[in-house]
């Protein structure tokens, strides 16, 4: 626990940094494709430590979110034999990937929807998404809603209750992080039980 306090204070006092928002949206695009941890877990020490930017930061993670989405769609349409499948085997992923298949016609653009506001791991329905050739005007349109509405809720959130919740996140962090990486192995395994 030690360590993740040291890195939540690290990020809190780094967030002004003139490059932070670039290390935020690399963060976030790079989450929709291969990188694992999600974007909020920098997002929130940012916004906490200048809300005033509360908005700006949620608009960086959501448009590179999405880019980062459309990189792993194309990755998933042209290159699934090659680098979609390492993404898979890297992550464990292949199970619950071959599950999709029965789903994905009937639901593509629920689960985008779904998938991109929850803790489910987005770069799964991304690859998916253009390897299973889901319509691409509506994968973006529903990536855009469902990572922006995820976003901007933390953020309208912690600038309406920014000192409550900093002092909240800073008592109960070690708990907090527990819960967050215990909904994301949740995520994962509600993968590999399609």
């Amino acid at each position: 626990m030690k360590y993740i306090n040291s890195l939540y204070f690290w990020t809190i006092k780094y967030s002004g940094h003139k490059n932070a928002s670039w290390f935020l949206a690399f963060v976030s695009f790079i989450e929709s494709s291969i990188f694992p941890i999600p974007p909020d877990i920098i997002m929130i020490p940012m916004i906490l430590s200048n809300r005033r930017k509360a908005f700006i930061y949620a608009l960086i993670c959501t448009i590179s979110s999405v880019l980062g989405g459309i990189l792993a769609y194309f990755i998933g349409f042209f290159l699934f034999d090659t680098i979609g499948k390492f993404i898979l085997e890297t992550y464990n992923l292949n199970e619950g990937f071959n599950g999709f298949r029965d789903y994905y016609d009937q639901y593509g653009i629920w689960i985008v929807l779904g998938g991109g506001f929850t803790p489910f791991p987005f770069k799964l329905i991304t690859l998916a998404s253009g390897f299973f050739a889901l319509n691409f005007p509506l994968f973006v349109i529903m990536s855009i809603i469902s990572r922006g509405g995820r976003f901007f809720l933390i953020a309208i959130l912690l600038w309406f209750y920014g000192d409550a919740i900093r002092e909240f996140i800073e008592k109960n962090l070690g708990k907090l992080t527990i819960i967050f990486f215990l909904l994301l192995v949740g995520g994962f395994t509600l993968i590999k039980l399609f």
